[in-house]
């Protein structure tokens, strides 16, 4: 499978992904130039994380047929000036309070499995080149 996404360029600080018939527009915040129209990008990177855990979280409770009335997902950060990176990053899984007590430690397990956390463990390759140089 390949996934493959363009940008473009809206308008002043703005910049657009492209996806599958999807458009995830982005700006700066008013403090790095931008009009603070849409998430900076480095926000959907959490996006993705919470959201991810969010799935596999979900996905577990309705393969069990679990309740999900107040199911939640919350992704914490902080940035640590010294590295300057975020971390640490928590997650926290909010249960509905008839979750039953044998399934707790396998929700975390399965939140744990999230395909974006995999891959910055991981430490994928990038490789930005220049094409149509002329």
């Amino acid at each position: 499978m390949k996934k493959e996404f363009s940008v473009t360029f809206p308008g002043e600080k703005r910049v657009a992904a492209h996806y599958n018939g999807f458009t995830v527009q982005t700006d700066q915040s008013v403090k790095n130039g931008g009009k603070a129209s849409a998430p900076e990008p480095f926000d959907l990177f959490f996006v993705s994380l919470a959201t991810c855990a969010g799935i596999y979280v979900l996905e577990f409770c309705q393969a069990r047929d679990l309740n999900t009335e107040g199911l939640a997902v919350q992704l914490h950060a902080e940035r640590d000036d010294a590295k300057k990176l975020f971390t640490p990053i928590s997650i926290d899984i909010t249960l509905p309070a008839d979750f039953p007590e044998k399934y707790r430690n396998a929700i975390i397990k399965t939140a744990n499995l999230c395909t974006v956390k995999k891959h910055i463990l991981g430490q994928p390759e990038f490789d930005v080149r220049l094409v149509n140089w002329v």
